[in-house]
């Protein structure tokens, strides 16, 4: 059997999708346990407080992001030339655009669960302190946005460079 390595570029958006779907089921699972729900519920999911980080902002980020918008960015590189007629204009920016948006997701992912559970703790044992932590969830919040905000950038980029490319291919 022989192995189509033509498109070994797209693999990973494959690769990274799977896993977010993965982990995106597996925290689905998780969140929906007597224990767990009673929880989140006790900290404000899915509409408010420090719950609605974990469930829904974190679990969506996970799928949608992670699975659905990686995967059809892969899916669209390979598309691209075939309707287009006109190569990617760059592999490196293929590449750079799967790793900006999944390190942000990712970032995003964690930085979401860590300050869920922090903040639901703060709040049912330490109330007077959540300020403090507020101080530093902006910030970290915002660089995980800009890390995945690069990738979605640098995607556009590309598509817009290989449409505007004068060469055809066929």
């Amino acid at each position: 059997m022989r192995l189509n390595t033509e498109h070994p570029h797209l693999v990973k958006f494959l690769l990274v999708s799977a896993v977010s779907f993965f982990i995106g089921a597996i925290h689905g699972m998780l969140q929906v346990l007597p224990p767990i729900r009673a929880w989140l519920d006790s900290i404000g999911s899915p509409y408010g407080g420090p719950g609605h980080m974990i469930d829904p902002l974190a679990h969506a980020h996970m799928n949608l992001v992670g699975g659905v918008v990686i995967l059809a960015m892969g899916t669209s590189y390979y598309l691209l030339p075939i309707f287009s007629g006109k190569p990617i204009y760059s592999l490196r920016l293929v590449n750079q655009s799967l790793w900006w948006t999944a390190i942000g997701q990712f970032y995003f992912y964690i930085t979401l669960i860590v300050f869920g559970i922090w903040e639901g703790m703060l709040l049912l044992h330490n109330p007077q302190a959540l300020p403090q932590v507020h101080h530093f969830y902006g910030p970290i919040v915002a660089g995980s946005g800009i890390v995945m905000a690069t990738g979605f950038c640098i995607y556009l980029v590309n598509v817009i460079m290989t449409l505007r490319n004068k060469t055809r291919t066929s």
